[in-house]
């Protein structure tokens, strides 16, 4: 049985706020701060008007994807990383866009190198983890993904499975913490590569974290 990698796409393998922010520039007048620790304070009107509401926030993301999609540029050392991994894992790639995106994600990746399954979400990742590990037969699992929430809902839905956070945007990474549910944080693929293949190779799943109702 192959080790399996369930890893976000957006900040993970493709630079996505970078170009969400020059796109809300040229389009809406409206500045993104990288730097903020709240995705939503971090959009404001270059008019001085009201910052978006939460269903602006979201409508203005739904203008970017999929439209917008093809602006979207790899994360170094992403592509090089996943090659090597895919020669002793099978990997899936576990992604919050809605599935309207799916046929523009999965042609997106591809252009850049990265040919994998793709399964779009909507909410808290544990429950799709959980339902893939299973469907790949309970093997050793690494999720990655950038968000806290997400570390949370797999650690307290599919335990076992091994949780390394990565943020790939360096003029975000500095402002987001540690997220509390991930055993590791690594922003630079070339040593989450080998934090990645060092625990298929001792072939053994993740210690269940104390405090975390399964």
């Amino acid at each position: 049985m192959r080790p399996l990698l369930i890893t976000d796409c957006d900040e993970v393998l493709l630079h996505m706020v970078r170009h969400f922010r020059a796109w809300l520039g040229e389009a809406h007048d409206i500045d993104f701060a990288l730097d903020s620790p709240d995705f939503g304070r971090a959009m404001t009107r270059r008019d001085g008007g009201a910052p978006p509401t939460p269903d602006e926030m979201w409508a203005l993301l739904g203008g970017f994807f999929p439209a917008e999609m093809a602006r979207q540029t790899p994360v170094p050392g992403a592509v090089e990383a996943l090659a090597v991994i895919a020669e002793r894992a099978d990997i899936v790639i576990l992604t919050n866009v809605k599935d309207v995106c799916h046929a523009s994600r999965v042609e997106q990746l591809a252009q850049v190198g990265i040919e994998h399954r793709v399964v779009c979400n909507q909410g808290g990742k544990g429950g799709p983890v959980a339902a893939l590990v299973s469907e790949h037969g309970d093997p050793v699992t690494v999720f990655v993904d950038d968000l806290g929430v997400h570390h949370e809902s797999v650690a307290r839905n599919a335990p076992q499975v091994h949780r390394l956070q990565l943020i790939a945007e360096p003029a975000m990474a500095p402002a987001v913490p540690p997220a509390t549910y991930a055993h590791a944080r690594i922003d630079d693929w070339a040593a989450a590569q080998r934090w990645i293949t060092d625990r298929f190779a001792a072939g053994v799943p993740a210690p269940i974290t104390q405090g975390v109702d399964a």
